[in-house]
């Protein structure tokens, strides 16, 4: 086994026993970047250099006594809408393709202050704007789509190349990409994790989280991740400790809710059947199943995009205006429709929101956890425009991405995506797990515990590769 090869849980005890250097973990880690990377186009931008002159650090710090915790050496990929201070921030648009941020995001600091290392940038859909990221491709078949907007960190952490990714999600920007390139997404609750210096698609919406290879892994970048920032309005003082799950597999005090409308509803049957045997799962480990009703699902829709549309539109406003042509032509026309929406309609969906997180509060009365599909369907093809449903309806890949995800967004709670199992096409599943605000722990927990019983989804092999590659 290569060391790039080890999740982040064993490549960080590694390194602390000694018996794994920083440098050799991270030469690895580039070489298998160097290797798949033309084929995936994960990494906008490599950092390659810092990385190896950081990995060197490293080595000396912690040869001295001086480790700083299980991310000390350990490669990361950073998402190209987060800043970094002298290294290309591009949000993977034209608008900005020649911009050096001076200072690093929050999140990004908070990552390299825990001795984590960047190999580089990871391709984002337009400005966050998009579930495709179709600049890129899926490690599982490099004839579908990754899923988006953040594409590239879920490909970084799917293929092998680092073991957690810096997301940001609004619609399910960090879960989307993850159920479908089989790995593990986590949105905090709203305010948990800093979004200062990250470039904002809708202010009331965002979130920033990890994404990893596996449940512990992300709890692992969470705890770094997390803590009070001023520069965030929306920041909240709260320190729950670690948040990196135990070992133990009982779930018996656990309320797991099982929806009986909306998450099931046009999915692919595939998809609710290995989706409903994980759930099966938690109840073999002693949580109790609980039917629940989703509460003003009709209104999920409307609400997502009368708000992202219009605050987009506001902070591209000037941008858009005087170099619209620089933007690609599903995001252009986005923001443009925002222009026509009336300060009526925007504050009609807010009131909607309001709506919908009162009534998501009452459901979590009788539950803990809410388990459904993370995404309606597995990957679809590059350039697949729609979704055929059985009941002869069409729907639109970002619509049908979003639809499962965006609830999470509305409410500002909890979520998680854990891979589940492979389709008869080989891709991959995942199930998504909604706690209540600030239930973080009870979520990594029941992540994990699955995990240990079902095992990781297996990652791609490289059939794809040409021969002698």
């Amino acid at each position: 086994m290569q060391p790039h090869e080890l999740d982040l849980t064993a490549a960080a005890d590694a390194i602390f026993r000694r018996e794994l250097s920083p440098v050799e973990l991270i030469d690895s880690a580039l070489d298998h970047l160097d290797r798949v990377d033309p084929h995936l186009s994960a990494f906008v931008t490599v950092t390659a250099g810092a990385a190896r002159e950081e990995a060197a650090i490293a080595e000396s710090d912690i040869a001295a006594g001086r480790y700083r915790g299980p991310l000390h050496g350990i490669p990361i990929a950073i998402k190209d809408l987060f800043d970094t201070a002298g290294v290309l921030t591009t949000s993977s648009s034209a608008v900005r393709a020649t911009h050096v941020p001076d200072r690093d995001a929050t999140a990004v600091r908070k990552l390299q202050s825990a001795g984590a290392i960047s190999l580089g940038k990871t391709h984002t859909h337009e400005f966050a704007f998009g579930t495709i990221t179709p600049q890129s491709r899926n490690p599982w078949a490099v004839d579908r789509v990754p899923g988006g907007s953040s594409g590239g960190s879920a490909i970084a952490v799917s293929a092998g190349i680092v073991g957690i990714a810096l997301g940001s999600d609004t619609g399910g920007s960090i879960r989307i990409p993850s159920a479908l390139c089989g790995v593990v997404g986590l949105k905090p609750t709203f305010g948990l994790v800093s979004r200062a210096g990250v470039t904002p698609l809708s202010w009331s919406l965002d979130h920033v989280g990890p994404i990893a290879g596996t449940v512990r892994d992300a709890a692992v970048a969470l705890d770094a991740l997390v803590g009070y920032d001023d520069k965030d309005p929306a920041s909240l003082r709260h320190n729950e400790g670690s948040y990196v799950p135990d070992s133990g597999r009982d779930l018996t005090n656990v309320r797991v809710g099982v929806p009986t409308n909306y998450y099931f509803d046009n999915v692919e049957p595939e998809v609710q059947a290995r989706v409903l045997e994980a759930i099966d799962v938690l109840a073999g480990l002693g949580a109790t199943l609980v039917e629940v009703e989703v509460p003003l699902t009709h209104l999920v829709h409307a609400t997502q995009w009368g708000l992202v549309v219009p605050e987009a539109t506001t902070y591209h406003q000037d941008s858009l205006n005087s170099h619209p042509e620089l933007y690609s032509d599903d995001v252009r026309l986005l923001l443009e429709a925002g222009q026509h929406l009336l300060a009526t309609d925007y504050l009609r969906a807010q009131r909607s929101r309001a709506l919908i997180r009162k009534a998501w509060a009452n459901l979590f009365d009788d539950i803990d956890v809410l388990a459904a599909p993370t995404v309606t369907s597995v990957a679809a093809r590059a350039g697949q425009e729609t979704i055929d449903w059985p009941d002869g309806s069409s729907e639109g890949i970002s619509d049908t991405y979003v639809r499962l995800s965006a609830p999470a967004n509305l409410t500002g709670l909890p979520a998680l995506s854990v891979p589940v199992r492979v389709s008869s096409d080989g891709l991959p599943i995942g199930m998504q797990l909604i706690g209540r605000p600030l239930s973080e722990a009870t979520l990594l927990q029941v992540g994990a515990s699955y995990e240990l019983v079902r095992g990781q989804v297996r990652k791609p092999g490289w059939s794809w590769l040409p021969t002698g590659v």
